[in-house]
């Protein structure tokens, strides 16, 4: 599970990833963006695309 590290304050956290976090997110990503190969093509993907990690409180 994903924990946060710390807060800064242009309210973005620091979060500490486990491997299993990373797997999910590559799996996610490689899924969404199977039939797109270019790097426009993606990034239109993945901007209309909430990829959710649990976090560990």
């Amino acid at each position: 599970m994903a924990r946060i590290i710390e807060s800064n304050q242009n309210s973005r956290r620091i979060i500490k990833l486990s491997v299993d976090d990373i797997i999910s997110v590559v799996q996610d990503y490689q899924r969404i963006v199977l039939r797109s190969s270019e790097y426009k093509d993606i990034r239109s993907c993945l901007s209309d695309t909430v990829i959710y990690l649990p976090e560990d409180i």
